[in-house]
C-alpha cells in the first residue's frame, strides 16, 4: 500500500480499511417513486460481500426543516404528485451529494437511491460531484400501472406520484445497467447489479 495524493492506493486502486482493492465505489439506483429501489438496495447490502452505506433523496428530505415542505425555496408535493423543488433545496441537495461523494472518498462504499426529477440534469449533478470515482449506474424501470399499484398499497405516498415519475427520471440518462422490478423480484435484480460490481 502507499499513498498517492493524500489517498491512500494499491497499485493504483483506491484501498478501503475494510474491502481491499475497490473498483466500484459508488452505486447510483436511479427510478421512479414505488419502483422497488429501497427493496434492491436493502437486498444489495445483504449480498454483497462488504459493508455498503445506503443513502437515498429520502434521508435528504427527511433532513431538512419541515418548513422546507411548505416554502417556495423549498421541496413541494402536490396533489396529482408533481414534485416541484426550488433554489433553497437545490443549495443542501448540491451539498448533501457533495457529502456522499466524500464519504466514498474517505473509504466508504455507497449505494445512492435516487429519483432523478430532472432525468439527465439530475445525473449530471452527481457525475459532477462523484468525479474520478468508479461508479455503477443503475436505472430500476417499473411499468406506471405496477408503480401505481404499489403506491396505493403503500399508503405513505401521494396518489400519481409514481405513474408522473415512472419514464421522466430516465430520460436522457445513461445506466451501466437496467433491471425491472415488474418483471423480476428485489433479490433477483439485486443479484443481477452485485454481479457487475467490480
Amino acid at each position: 500500500m502507499e499513498i498517492q495524493g493524500g489517498r491512500n492506493t494499491f497499485r493504483g486502486v483506491p484501498w478501503c480499511l475494510y474491502g481491499g482493492a475497490v473498483k466500484t465505489q459508488v452505486i447510483v439506483v436511479n427510478g421512479g417513486s414505488s419502483s422497488g429501489k429501497s427493496g434492491i438496495v436493502r437486498c444489495l447490502q445483504a449480498v454483497l460481500p462488504d459493508p455498503w452505506l445506503a443513502l437515498g433523496t429520502d434521508t435528504l428530505v427527511e433532513a431538512m426543516p419541515a418548513s422546507m415542505q411548505v416554502s417556495d425555496g423549498g421541496i413541494g408535493f402536490a396533489a396529482d404528485g408533481e414534485v416541484t423543488v426550488g433554489p433553497e433545496f437545490r443549495t443542501l441537495e448540491a451539498a448533501w451529494i457533495e457529502g456522499v461523494a466524500a464519504m466514498a472518498r474517505a473509504g466508504a462504499r455507497v449505494i445512492v437511491d435516487e429519483v432523478f426529477l430532472g432525468g439527465a440534469s439530475s445525473q449530471q449533478r452527481w457525475r459532477s460531484a462523484l468525479g474520478e470515482l468508479q461508479v455503477l449506474w443503475v436505472g430500476v424501470r417499473c411499468e406506471a400501472v405496477v408503480a401505481a399499484g404499489r403506491e396505493v398499497a403503500r399508503g405513505d405516498r401521494t396518489v400519481g406520484m409514481a405513474a408522473s415519475q415512472a419514464e421522466t427520471v430516465h430520460q436522457g440518462v445513461t445506466y451501466d445497467l437496467e433491471v425491472d422490478t415488474a418483471r423480476a423480484e428485489a433479490m433477483e435484480c439485486a443479484r443481477a447489479i452485485a454481479a457487475h460490481v467490480g
